[in-house]
């Protein structure tokens, strides 16, 4: 391996270490306490597991931490009319909605029915629109936490090269937006890209998005370009057992990029910190208070 590892775990652990100074500031000065709270329907294990790690660090930080676990059967009236509650709780500088939602439930008429200032998932489409015309919004966390180690690794990106493979609603489009606001020339691939091999090696800052494990290859990646995994994927051990691996086969890509995030230990952890750290940027826009430094797209 040659390329330069970019430590999302680190990274992730330095961002909470700012919120967490920010919210003890916020409680000193003002004697504002964030909240965030987390809405679950349903029992899936994963979901369960995820939520769990965002109320013990939204905790860890110093935030209030309100979750609500909903039955799977929850009738979309009741869910729609705990979000309105949670809208007009000052309380509340956050509201994340858990997905994905059982079935019979619509996932878009429940995004946003969440109050757009409190959207710290940054799905609403009134974020979406607001992001794409470069004004300011909640941003969606797994972008703005790639957007971070970018701005980390390179300062500005201002005339770079990017291709984003991938145009997910989550993180291909959001992801292309903010590296665009951010002055880079940038190129969407996906399903239907023609020779995407080329395209891909013409990236100074390459972004795996696309769900599909190892992908992305040594010989798609420009020597010395920098290359964000965004993909999480578990795959069959040889020996038996599972493994979890990106949208980047690692170590052939590592051998000649020149900087590169780990699965795991890269994106993933940047993603609880960016929504700790979306928290803390509605909280201070909520009561007309500078935002964080640092902790923003």
């Amino acid at each position: 391996m040659t390329a330069q590892l970019i430590d999302g775990k680190a990274f992730a652990a330095t961002v909470r270490e700012k919120v967490a100074t920010h919210v003890a500031r916020l409680k000193e000065e003002h004697g504002i306490t964030p909240g965030l709270a987390v809405v679950l329907v349903g029992e899936d294990p994963a979901s369960q597991v995820y939520v769990r790690s965002k109320g013990k660090l939204t905790v860890e930080v110093g935030m209030n931490s309100y979750e609500h676990k909903l039955d799977a059967d929850t009738a979309e009236a009741d869910l729609l009319a705990l979000i309105d509650k949670l809208n007009n709780d000052p309380a509340v500088h956050g509201i994340l909605v858990q997905l994905p939602l059982p079935g019979h439930l619509n996932e878009d008429l429940v995004i946003n029915a969440i109050d757009p200032a409190k959207d710290v998932d940054g799905f609403h489409i009134s974020n979406v629109g607001l992001l794409g015309t470069g004004q300011k919004s909640m941003v969606p966390c797994t972008p703005l936490g790639c957007l971070m180690m970018l701005r980390e690794h390179h300062g500005s990106l201002s005339g770079l090269n990017a291709v984003v493979v991938g145009r997910s609603n989550i993180v291909g489009k959001p992801m292309a937006n903010l590296l665009l606001r951010d002055s880079c020339t940038v190129t969407i691939a996906h399903s239907r890209t023609k020779d995407i091999e080329a395209l891909c090696r013409q990236a100074d800052i390459l972004v795996a998005a696309v769900g599909r494990p190892q992908m992305v290859t040594g010989d798609w990646v420009k020597p010395g370009a920098t290359v964000i995994d965004v993909g999480i994927n578990r795959i069959e051990k040889p020996e038996g057992g599972t493994r979890l691996v990106g949208d980047v086969d690692f170590d052939s890509a590592a051998a000649v990029a020149g900087a590169i995030t780990p699965v795991p230990g890269g994106v993933g952890p940047m993603t609880i910190a960016c929504l700790l750290a979306n928290t803390l940027t509605a909280c201070s826009r909520a009561n007309d208070l500078p935002e964080p430094e640092g902790l923003t797209a």
